[in-house]
């Protein structure tokens, strides 16, 4: 995420902030311990609650990220959010049944015959979620459903850049949940501080990974284990036998949906060098004939001042130090008053400038031409894991060759992102992108406590090896240990 995508660890404090948190924790604390296991049917109520929030204010929710954004496009809402969310709340509610259902496993030789051995999948409690501003929707109901369809209650903090949608979910939530089972917070000053302080049972952070790390630190008080979807730089590399075209239309749509502002987006491109040119000139007749200028719809706008000034500057600073930059819309290359920001290609940029040091959130896509495939395999795995990798390749064992030697977060072939979309593919990171991993059923997983149950048998065969030691124990123990 951005290095802004949330505030969970900011100063400063509103006053009573944390007051009203403890509150609503021991609230929803309180009505676990009274009702610790949810069954069937209350989980599939809930999952079905949290649909018809989604679908009865889908006007209001699409506008309030619009003016959130300045310029967000309709459509991006309603395809990156919206959908998936719903769609993936239908999907716990049909495996959920599947999901809860207790797990054999086998018995060990020495405890046989009559035992068994269970695995119970039980609630965890109470479920804190802070939730970037990039795709808060999807980053907030798609958790919530995992949570919920384990039959745990939740506490979701908003962000700061996230003002309208906080206030309208404030609002609107208390009409489908009790306050006991879901409370949402807006970011008024410092609340993520407490927030993060707060004695979870486990807690989902999406954000940038310096703020990560200090959300995790403050988790650690409490021993609260932590879920941290994070970012980085996530490459898409090109082979030389990939259609190029096909490549560019692909990771063009990527990059630009929402204006880059996405974790999982392309953030550098790796290309054969003979082939550049031949894509700087494909990505300009893409661009413009997708968007027609800045001033559509269709094209979101960042987020607020701040991340407009960091890459205007960012491209800038490109310039200056001597990479090729391209700009890809005619006419401005941004306008400061809607916060849009024409896409650029920025070409063999230096290694230690802004837009290569940091995870980029906006429509610049640096261009790094290679000669050998080795050399750009050694180029990602010089850096720290990225969330996602895309490799682009016809030859399947160039493609088995690349996922055996560049370790991510999650991987999508041939294209860019829609490995994220997929509810029953595991979504998280790995080393400097994230820890833990939700959606489907590992989300499930993440939020319930696996729970291990012994059933001794009626009659012990530990009976054998109680002292006195004689020999029967002695020939059970040779045999055993054999």
């Amino acid at each position: 995420m951005s290095p802004a995508a949330t505030e969970a660890a900011a100063p400063g404090q509103t006053p009573g902030a944390a007051q009203r948190l403890e509150a609503a924790l021991a609230a929803q604390q309180a009505a676990y311990l009274r009702a610790p296991v949810p069954g069937y049917r209350e989980r599939r109520a809930d999952l079905a609650a949290l649909a018809r929030l989604l679908a009865e204010n889908r006007e209001a929710l699409v506008e309030a990220l619009n003016r959130d954004y300045g310029s967000r496009s309709r459509h991006e809402t309603l395809f990156a959010e919206i959908v998936p969310a719903l769609d993936g709340i239908r999907h716990a509610r049909r495996h959920l049944r599947r999901w809860m259902r207790p797990q054999r496993r086998a018995i060990d030789l020495m405890l046989f015959p009559g035992a068994r051995n269970r695995v119970l999948p039980q609630p965890l409690g109470v479920i804190g979620i802070i939730v970037p501003w990039n795709f808060p929707i999807n980053l907030m109901f798609l958790p919530l459903a995992a949570a919920f369809a384990a039959g745990n209650r939740a506490m979701v903090k908003l962000s700061e850049n996230s003002r309208h949608l906080a206030a309208l979910l404030v609002a609107t939530v208390p009409r489908y949940f009790p306050a006991e089972k879901l409370a949402v917070f807006d970011e008024t000053g410092g609340v993520g501080v407490a927030f993060s302080r707060l004695r979870f049972d486990h807690l989902l952070f999406t954000g940038s990974t310096d703020t990560g790390r200090r959300v995790m630190a403050a988790a650690a008080d409490n021993l609260t284990p932590v879920t941290l979807e994070l970012g980085g730089k996530s490459p898409a590399l090109v082979c030389e036998d990939f259609p190029l075209r096909t490549a560019a239309e692909r990771i063009l749509f990527v990059k630009l949906l929402n204006a880059g502002q996405i974790c999982t987006t392309v953030d550098y491109l790796l290309l054969p060098r003979a082939r550049i040119e031949e894509f700087g000139a494909l990505a300009a007749q893409i661009v413009r004939q997708r968007y027609a200028d800045l001033a559509t719809h269709d094209y979101t706008s960042i987020i607020d001042a701040r991340s407009f000034a960091r890459l205007t500057q960012a491209i800038e600073e490109a310039r200056v130090r001597g990479a090729r930059v391209l700009q890809l819309l005619p006419g401005a290359p941004w306008d400061e008053a809607t916060r849009k920001l024409s896409p650029h290609l920025v070409i063999e940029p230096p290694g230690d400038i802004q837009l290569m040091q940091r995870e980029i959130f906006g429509p610049v896509l640096p261009v790094i031409g290679y000669e050998r495939l080795e050399e750009a395999v050694e180029f990602i795995r010089a850096r720290p894991r990225p969330l996602a990798f895309y490799p682009f390749s016809r030859r399947r064992a160039t493609i088995d060759q690349l996922l055996t030697q560049v370790m991510s977060g999650g991987v999508c072939v041939n294209d860019a992102l829609w490995h994220v979309g997929q509810h029953d593919l595991p979504f998280g990171g790995v080393g400097a992108s994230g820890m833990g991993q939700y959606h489907g059923a590992e989300g499930f997983a993440t939020f319930s406590k696996l729970r291990p149950v012994f059933y001794q048998a009626p009659v012990s065969s530990m009976r054998l090896l109680w002292p006195p030691f004689g020999r029967l124990a002695d020939r059970m123990l040779d045999f055993l240990s054999r």
